[in-house]
């Protein structure tokens, strides 16, 4: 998708990425949550194969399974701990909390990347813990939902695993291209839940098959369509874009899971969000002023 910029392959991934979420919820109704888990990396890898295969196979080096292991553990345990939270959460509320993520994605780039940390992101991140929160205000209490805090807490140490997931895809997307990044990252999650997945799982609702293979589609989309995007912009620039997920969360949500979030979830998710857009405004203002003060060649 030559044509399409950054940005635009980033919303594209969010939307697949939001379809493939409602999915899971759907599956874990009938499914354990560890089998669903690897029948979403699974089925990915099954379909991002297609997609390896069509683009000529290119070589897979063992340099790249070394490095793509241990991004694909921390994709497998934020995975599963993010599925998990479906059970005792609202998928509004669950993406709303995911969100923190992002925030962190500035700070696990200056330590791994190397890229410059702005005290706008520090700034964004102090905002954002606020804005979770806010988010947490009237959530229904231990005789309602005993487990709900730990939904709440499953959420929150996912999205930081995932956000040093994306940092490293970010560090090989451009080595390794899309088409091996998205592959990998669907491969090796899937090796690591197999064992967990098989012993601990009673076996699948075999009626749900279609279901899985539909998890599957819009899980290749979604990491395909990411790595295309971490190929070409840095992580900071692309942070915000993840935020119009929670409106693809609410109606999914309302849609077929007759949820409706309580205020203060949409509250937290304003604050959060603007954390994220601050961060990233400072990023794009002095990235231009860098370019402004390069001479010409």
């Amino acid at each position: 998708m030559p044509s399409l910029s950054p940005a635009a392959l980033l919303a594209l991934a969010v939307l697949a990425g939001s379809a493939m979420d409602a999915t899971i919820k759907r599956l874990i109704e009938t499914n354990h949550v560890l089998l669903v888990v690897l029948g979403r990396y699974l089925f990915g890898a099954m379909f991002s194969a297609a997609v390896w295969i069509r683009a000529g196979a290119p070589a897979i080096s063992s340099e790249m399974w070394r490095a793509h292991s241990l991004r694909g553990l921390l994709i497998a345990i934020s995975g599963a701990g993010f599925f998990w939270s479906f059970t005792v959460l609202p998928l509004a509320e669950a993406i709303t909390y995911s969100f923190v993520g992002v925030l962190v994605i500035p700070v696990a780039a200056a330590l791994m990347l190397g890229e410059r940390l702005r005290t706008s992101s520090l700034t964004a991140a102090a905002l954002g813990f606020a804005g979770v929160m806010v988010a947490a205000q009237g959530a229904p209490g231990a005789e309602q939902s005993p487990l709900h805090a730990w939904g709440v807490g499953a959420v929150l140490v996912s999205a930081i695993l995932f956000a040093v997931a994306m940092v490293l895809m970010r560090a090989r997307a451009f080595n390794d291209g899309p088409v091996i990044v998205s592959l990998l990252a669907s491969l090796t999650p899937a090796f690591f839940m197999a064992g967990p997945a098989l012993l601990l799982s009673p076996p699948p609702h075999w009626g749900d098959w279609p279901v899985f293979v539909l998890l599957g589609l819009f899980a290749a989309c979604f990491m395909y369509l990411l790595a295309q995007a971490y190929a070409r912009a840095q992580a900071q620039f692309l942070a915000p874009i993840y935020y119009t997920e929670l409106v693809w969360a609410s109606l999914l949500g309302y849609l077929f899971f007759a949820e409706i979030p309580r205020p203060q979830i949409y509250l937290g998710a304003l604050l959060i969000i603007a954390a994220g857009l601050l961060a990233a405004y400072d990023e794009r203002k002095r990235n231009r002023l860098d370019s402004a003060s390069v001479p010409p060649p």
